[in-house]
């Protein structure tokens, strides 16, 4: 795996607000999520490759991440760049009505790097959708996490079940899943 020849491959950072570090977000897995979210963020920018901040602004004002609240806000350590683009989206796919697509046409940028949270929401819709648009996808299982929860049938699911699950429904069908440490042999 590696990019090809004048390739430039954009990492899209999805929801890494500050409500999403919360005790209130629930039981989550991969607690070095974000330290390799910053790994990659480091090497993508010395390497002058493109970065995309994806944040969730909510439609419904009880939510912390209705705008104005400080849930909205990224997580310091992974704040924007001046240059950095950020698409905001308010439903979980971050290709929906954002511009993201045109935006990465526009450059010629086809290989997409995807991590943040939740893997089996805003990432899992967003690399679908990124899948299914034909872009050369990329997601990074330890540098991406999500939260337990209830199936549909009632039975309790830990994060890492749900975790482990929405990279099986992704893997090989919509994105290769890969480590960071293979994240970073892509540059």
């Amino acid at each position: 795996m590696s990019a090809t020849t004048n390739q430039r491959a954009a990492l899209i950072i999805i929801d890494m607000q500050q409500g999403m570090a919360t005790v209130e977000a629930g039981e989550r897995n991969n607690r070095h999520a974000e330290a390799n979210i910053q790994r990659l963020l480091a090497t993508w920018r010395q390497s002058q490759q493109p970065v995309v901040h994806v944040r969730h602004l909510s439609r419904s004002p009880e939510s912390p991440f209705w705008p104005g609240q400080s849930g909205v806000l990224f997580q310091p350590a992974l704040e924007p760049l001046a240059t950095e683009p950020i698409v905001d989206k308010n439903v979980p796919d971050a290709f929906t009505h954002s511009g993201l697509e045109r935006w990465l046409h526009a450059r010629s940028i086809h290989q997409l790097v995807i991590v943040g949270v939740s893997t089996s929401n805003s990432v899992e819709a967003t690399v679908r959708s990124a899948g299914n648009l034909g872009f050369d996808t990329y997601m990074v299982s330890d540098a991406t996490f999500t939260f337990a929860k209830r199936d549909y049938a009632g039975t309790y699911r830990t994060a890492d079940e749900v975790h482990a699950m929405s990279l099986a429904n992704l893997d090989g069908e919509y994105a290769e899943v890969v480590s960071t440490e293979e994240a970073l042999a892509l540059l």
